[in-house]
């Protein structure tokens, strides 16, 4: 059995709702709750990283799928968008869209280049991870 990866966050309370999001190696952030749960405005909330581990894993498990199948492209972006509701007891997110624009190197390359964005985020492991369902738009040019 393989051993299993083990990734550390700590944060830290500063003053109101504000804390200091911490991993050994990495950038300290500023973290708030949202300014509509009487956070800080202009700082990171949980809500927005949230849907960023959605988002950034989905682009790096669609570079690493598009690498292995050779898929030439000329630019990745991709627009990520949560749906947080209040539930029976409390808030949670129902759905996240991710809207992915992909510029092709060959017009040839477009239906390939949709199934690949589609495996990708089906072996997104955020995505798996989660109870949300995932929604995936594509916008591919060439």
């Amino acid at each position: 059995m393989n051993s299993p990866y083990i990734y550390e966050v700590e944060v830290e309370w500063q003053e109101e709702r504000t804390g200091l999001l911490r991993s050994k190696g990495l950038q300290t952030l500023e973290v708030s709750s949202p300014p509509e749960f009487h956070g800080r405005s202009g700082l990171w909330t949980p809500e927005h990283l949230f849907v960023a581990s959605v988002n950034s894993c989905f682009m790096l498990t669609f570079l690493a799928i598009a690498k292995l199948a050779k898929l030439a492209f000329e630019s990745f972006s991709c627009y990520a968008s949560g749906k947080l509701e209040r539930g029976d007891y409390s808030f949670k997110f129902t759905e996240i869209t991710l809207r992915a624009k992909l510029k092709l190197a060959n017009e040839s390359d477009r239906e390939r280049a949709r199934q690949i964005l589609e495996k990708a985020e089906k072996k997104c492991l955020v995505s798996n991870s989660i109870r949300p369902k995932i929604y995936l738009e594509c916008d591919i040019s060439a």
